[in-house]
């Protein structure tokens, strides 16, 4: 049995470039970020659930929004989101921590266990179901999850010069071959070109969409999420022309 602590860390702030507040849009009825803390709740490795979110003032309404729901909260550097986790991590006494963001309402609990059980059993440093671009990916863009020691996160922190290190998290981890012991986690057929995270309105009405077909809102596995758009690939369009960022890309307002 494991021993170590292992945290789940949810990045969220209202000043989205391109959906301003949408971690508190609504989806189905609730918050899309109450969808995402509820879903990374009932992943079975998980310990503890905590939202990082910005020093920024219209940040206050995302920790008062967890405080009145019992959510841990740590508020941070809006732009060394590194900065942002590796404190989180070190309030909230992590030994392992996975990166989840707040835009991912569709996030699958068995594929957080799935990622988390392998890089556990793995011995590795960073362990991930996706990478940006250039990088390959088999899951859906919305089902991201990142998770690496404490240990690798803190000399990530203390190393990382790049801007897109410090926005991005986790890249100093993975960057460069050879600096840390790493695994991608894949699945065994190539779903990485569907994007079911949201960071435009497109994406919104997209994720509704989902919502609104899905016959239990509350468990459901990314398959389910899958079979709807088999059933409808005509839903694919409603955000087929938005373009994912890769990780080399910084938000022009932090420079």
């Amino acid at each position: 049995m494991n021993s170590e602590r292992i945290v789940a860390i949810i990045q969220g702030r209202m000043a989205s470039s391109r959906l301003p507040g949408k971690v508190l849009k609504e989806i189905a009825g609730e918050a899309m970020l109450e969808h995402v803390v509820a879903r990374a709740r009932q992943a079975k490795t998980i310990d503890e659930v905590v939202v990082a979110t910005t020093t920024e003032p219209e940040d206050v309404e995302i920790e008062k929004f967890c405080q009145a729901r019992d959510i841990p909260v740590y508020r941070g550097s809006l732009n060394d989101v590194l900065d942002r986790f590796y404190q989180a991590a070190k309030v909230y006494c992590a030994d392992v921590v996975v990166r989840l963001t707040a835009d991912c309402p569709l996030l699958d609990p068995g594929v957080v266990d799935h990622t988390v059980e392998i890089f556990l059993q793995s011995g590795v440093d960073f362990a991930a179901n996706r990478l940006p671009p250039p990088f390959k990916r088999t899951y859906p863009i919305g089902l991201d999850i990142e998770v690496c020691k404490f240990a690798a996160l803190e000399q990530a922190w203390k190393e990382a010069r790049a801007p897109y290190e410090r926005e991005h998290v986790m890249p100093y981890l993975y960057d460069v071959a050879g600096r840390f012991k790493i695994i991608r986690v894949d699945y065994t057929e190539d779903y990485g070109d569907r994007r079911w995270t949201v960071d435009t309105p497109e994406d919104l009405e997209l994720v509704r969409q989902v919502f609104a077909r899905l016959g239990d809102q509350k468990n459901f596995t990314w398959l389910d999420v899958l079979a709807i758009f088999e059933r409808e690939p005509e839903l694919a369009q409603i955000n087929g022309q938005i373009r994912h960022k890769t990780f080399l890309d910084v938000d022009e307002r932090a420079k």
